[in-house]
């Protein structure tokens, strides 16, 4: 028990927690995974056309930026690295980004061509997770890409030498101020040469649905030839 010297002055028997002290019980937040079930039945056998489907869920459901995902990489030394990007291309070959290859993460793409993605679709208690190899997208399809952009984000895209150490804000708002003045709204900005596309090729891609208990559904597919293989991985 406290002794009466213990209580905080003005009769009260507490004070309001100090800011520091507001700390979340990590330990305790937990919640549980009750919205649907994965089965193997239900699956398309390309993992590409159930990813769609799920994305789709994702867009229906109304999160926020549904394309958002965890790019990983790592050096030549195996030193590794991870970021949120934006998904902007899709097909049978595989999933593309694009960003500037002199970033962390474009040099760690180009030296070791391996990658992780992660769709953390937490609203709907879903993730898909894909590993594979890195190639580069041809230069005709980012330059297709790169027109389609907002104007902004074109010049931005001259602006910020990604990674790289600035002195402040202001520097970086000088520069795209002089590309603005270069190249005003409606002029066509030209493709930089170190910017460009990369495309996730998969060997493995798996679905994550979270269920009660924490005995979650994973199904992986997996390369096998010049088809898929499906197997459930325990949670």
């Amino acid at each position: 028990m406290r002794d009466e010297d213990d209580r905080p002055a003005g009769g009260g028997d507490t004070l309001p927690a100090a800011p520091h002290e507001r700390r979340a019980d990590l330990a305790a937040l937990r919640r549980s995974y009750e919205r649907d079930v994965l089965v193997e039945d239900d699956v398309d056998p390309d993992p590409v056309v159930q990813f769609r489907r799920w994305f789709d869920d994702a867009v229906a459901a109304g999160l926020l930026e549904p394309n958002a995902m965890v790019l990983a990489t790592a050096d030549v030394h195996g030193v590794p690295s991870a970021r949120t990007v934006l998904l902007k291309g899709l097909d049978e070959r595989g999933f593309v980004l694009y960003t500037n290859h002199l970033s962390r993460k474009g040099r760690e793409l180009r030296a070791n061509p391996r990658a992780s993605l992660v769709f953390p679709w937490f609203e709907i208690d879903r993730q898909v997770v894909v590993c594979g190899d890195v190639e580069e997208v041809d230069r005709a399809d980012t330059e297709e890409y790169f027109r389609s952009r907002p104007h902004g984000s074109r010049l931005g895209a001259w602006a910020s030498e990604q990674s790289a150490v600035v002195p402040d804000r202001a520097a970086l708002e000088e520069r795209y101020a002089e590309l603005e003045r270069r190249y005003p709204h409606g002029a066509d900005v030209p493709v930089p040469d170190h910017w460009g596309g990369f495309r996730v090729v998969p060997h493995t891609v798996e679905l994550w649905q979270g269920r009660a208990s924490r005995l979650h559904d994973r199904l992986r597919y997996r390369r096998a030839g010049d088809g898929w293989a499906l197997e459930r991985l325990a949670p």
